[in-house]
C-alpha cells in the first residue's frame, strides 16, 4: 500500500506529541481535553466529506492530510512560533509570522499531493476536501494541548469556556483558512492555462495567511474578536461554501461532457445520464435506492456512481494533460458500468 509508511510515520509522530502533551498539562487535564476535542471531531469530518459528492477521494490520503495536520505541522508549527516569540513577542508572532508558518507548513502535504497523487487531485472540490483534513488535524492537536492548559489553570470552567470559543464558535477556522491554499491548487489543477496554474495557487496561499492574520489579530483585541468572526470570518466561510457549490456545478458539466459517448451508445440511460451528472440527482437516487432495495441496492447504486466518476475524471485529467487516458483503466471503469447497468432500486424510467 504506497500510503502506508506515510500513515505509519505520521501516526507515530502524532502519538508522540500527544504523549508529551500529556506529560505537560497532566494525566487528567490531558483526558479531559483529549476528550473534549474528539467529541465534535467525527462532526466536523462528516460535513467537509458530504461536499465530496462526485468522487469521493481514498481514504489513505485523507488519513495522510489529516495526520500531517496534526503532527508534522504542528510540531514545525511549535518550533518556529516558539523561536520567533522569544525574538519578538507572542502578539507579534501571532499575526506577522505565525500565519505564514503554519499556512507554509499546512500547505506542504497538499503540494505534495497536487504533485504526486495528481490522479486522486481533479480540482477545486478535492483541493478543498484534502485541505479541510489538514486543517481539522492541526486545529485537533491545537486544541489538545489549549483545553489542557486551560483545564489545568481554570479547571472545567476554563476548558468549557475555550471549547465554546475554539469548538463551538470557530471549529472552521484552520480548515478555513487552508482550504484557501486548497483552493488555488484545485483551480490550478482543472485549468489548461500557465498563468492560472501559477497565479491561483499563489492567490490562494496569500489568502489564505492574510485571512489567518486577520484572525489572530482580532483574537489578540478583545472584543474586537466578534467583530472579525462575524464580518470576516462567516462571510469568508459562506464565500467558500458558494465556491465548493461552483465547483460542484463545474464538476457536474464534466460528466456531461466526458460520459456522452456512452450516453449516446446507450450504456447509460438518459435518465441515469441526468442523474448522474447532477449532486440533487445522484442523491435522489440514492435515497430511492435505499428505499427500494435496502443497504445492498444502496451500495450498488453508489458503486455505480463512482465509476462513472472515476471514468470522466480520468478523461479529464487525461484531456487536460494532453495525453490518451489510461486503456487499462478506462476498460475497467467501462466495464464496472456496463455490468451495473441501471443499478437495482435505481430510479423509475432511468433507462429512459
Amino acid at each position: 500500500m504506497p500510503c502506508a509508511r506515510p500513515l505509519v510515520g505520521l501516526g507515530v509522530l502524532a502519538a508522540g506529541m500527544l504523549a508529551l502533551t500529556a506529560a505537560s498539562v497532566g494525566g487528567a487535564a490531558f483526558v479531559a481535553a483529549a476528550a473534549v476535542a474528539l467529541l465534535p471531531l467525527p462532526l466536523y469530518l462528516a460535513v467537509a466529506l458530504w461536499l465530496d459528492r462526485f468522487e469521493p477521494e481514498p481514504r489513505a490520503l485523507l488519513a495522510v492530510a489529516f495526520l500531517w495536520g496534526a503532527s508534522a505541522a504542528v510540531v514545525g508549527a511549535g518550533l518556529a512560533n516558539g523561536v520567533m516569540e522569544d525574538a519578538i513577542g507572542a502578539v507579534l508572532t501571532s499575526i506577522l509570522t505565525a500565519p505564514l508558518v503554519e499556512e507554509a507548513l499546512k500547505g506542504a502535504v497538499l503540494a505534495w499531493l497536487f504533485l504526486r497523487r495528481r490522479d486522486e487531485f481533479d480540482g477545486a472540490v478535492d483541493g478543498v476536501i484534502y485541505a479541510a483534513m489538514v486543517g481539522l488535524g492541526f486545529a485537533f492537536a491545537e486544541n489538545v494541548d489549549y483545553y489542557g492548559r486551560a483545564f489545568q489553570k481554570g479547571g472545567a470552567g476554563g476548558l468549557a469556556v475555550l471549547f465554546t470559543l475554539r469548538g463551538v464558535l470557530a471549529p472552521f477556522s484552520h480548515p478555513l483558512f487552508t482550504s484557501l491554499t486548497g483552493l488555488g491548487l484545485g483551480v490550478a489543477r482543472q485549468s489548461r492555462s500557465r498563468a492560472v496554474s501559477i497565479a491561483a495557487p499563489a492567490a490562494g496561499f496569500a489568502g489564505a495567511v492574510l485571512l489567518h492574520a486577520v484572525w489572530n489579530a482580532g483574537a489578540s483585541a478583545g472584543l474586537v474578536f466578534f467583530g472579525v468572526y462575524a464580518l470576516v470570518m462567516l462571510p469568508a466561510l459562506a464565500a467558500l461554501f458558494a465556491s465548493v457549490g461552483f465547483a460542484l456545478r463545474f464538476e457536474g458539466r464534466i460528466l456531461q461532457a466526458h460520459l456522452a459517448p456512452e450516453a449516446a451508445a446507450g450504456l447509460i440511460g438518459a435518465g441515469d445520464y441526468a442523474l448522474l451528472c447532477s449532486v440533487r440527482g445522484r442523491l435522489h437516487a440514492l435515497t430511492t435506492a435505499l428505499q427500494r432495495g435496502g443497504v445492498a441496492d444502496w451500495r450498488r447504486r453508489r458503486a455505480y456512481h463512482r465509476a462513472a466518476s472515476e471514468l470522466a475524471f480520468l478523461r479529464r485529467r487525461a484531456a487536460i494533460d494532453g495525453v490518451r487516458p489510461d486503456p487499462a483503466a478506462e476498460a475497467a471503469y467501462l466495464q464496472a458500468l456496463e455490468a451495473g447497468g441501471r443499478p437495482a432500486g435505481g430510479p423509475a424510467g432511468a433507462d429512459g
